[in-house]
């Protein structure tokens, strides 16, 4: 795996590649597991070239503490990208990524799906994780870009970026990687105690009951999601901060099933001070 620093020996070196190879792109914030490297591997069986960034985007953080206490385990990282044959890792420096720093957020009307969920609970984060894509696509031009569905708002988002820009990527989701106790794997899991693991795994519990439900009575899907938020709500130690059901493809929140539409349960929830999210298809 051939690792670069900075933007100028990435395009130096991508410039003699061969005419025609195709270029899958993975971008992380490193701290990877399982989920990041399934997503290496399809981009490595759909493309001749496989680059991963690793890259902590302080654009995207609301909260201050929260980036400081993000995890950092590069040289587990490079370990796991090269078991796993990865091409080549951008690995830059906030000052190679933002020459001129704070940055000129990116942030176009993308309308009411900024306004959600996520963007409802945490202002200005859609505006820094679209800065830092954007940059990202600008520097690798890559022909495809993969993203987890277990960022399901994001994933939507950066859709619809795309479509914004009239820039010619095919972005790949990838269905959420999950622990064998059923919880949707993430770079914060690893700041659980073990005790805050187990009651973290109320959230994928709660999703598959809320998703039987919703098959068996259809009709009944808007007091169901009412007695769901209700019983996480009673969980102690657990802080439910959103539980939406919405549209797959404006995220806007349904209270009757569509007949033509599928729809996803989307959650965010404070496990004592680690906040989680997942979503799950109902």
């Amino acid at each position: 795996m051939i690792i670069f620093e900075t933007v100028q020996d990435f395009r130096a070196f991508m410039d003699e590649r061969s005419v025609g190879q195709t270029l899958g792109f993975v971008p992380t914030m490193g701290a990877l597991h399982q989920g990041h490297l399934n997503l290496v591997k399809k981009s490595m069986q759909d493309n001749d070239l496989t680059v991963c960034s690793i890259f902590v985007n302080p654009t995207q953080f609301d909260n201050p503490l929260d980036l400081e206490k993000y995890p950092r385990t590069l040289d587990a990282d490079i370990a796991k990208l090269e078991q796993v044959g990865c091409n080549l890792l951008f690995l830059p420096s906030v000052k190679e990524m933002y020459p001129v720093y704070p940055p000129i957020l990116f942030a176009p009307d993308l309308g009411m799906m900024l306004q959600v969920m996520e963007g409802r609970h945490r202002p200005g984060h859609f505006a820094g994780v679209m800065t830092v894509v954007k940059r990202l696509f600008e520097i690798i031009l890559p022909n495809k870009a993969y993203f987890g569905e277990k960022d399901f708002q994001q994933l939507r988002v950066i859709q619809k970026m795309l479509e914004h820009l009239s820039l010619d990527i095919e972005v790949i989701p990838f269905p959420t990687v999950r622990e064998k106790s059923g919880l949707a794997m993430s770079s914060r899991n690893v700041r659980l105690t073990d005790e805050e693991k187990d009651l973290a795994l109320h959230i994928p519990r709660v999703l598959l009951h809320l998703q039987k439900r919703v098959s068996e009575s259809p009709d009944q899907m808007s007091a169901i999601l009412q007695q769901t938020t209700e019983e996480l709500n009673s969980i102690s130690g657990l802080k439910l901060e959103y539980l939406d059901i919405v549209d797959e493809n404006t995220l806007q929140n349904v209270e009757v099933r569509p007949a033509d539409v599928p729809i996803r349960a989307c959650l965010a929830a404070y496990i004592g001070k680690i906040r989680l999210i997942d979503n799950m298809r109902l």
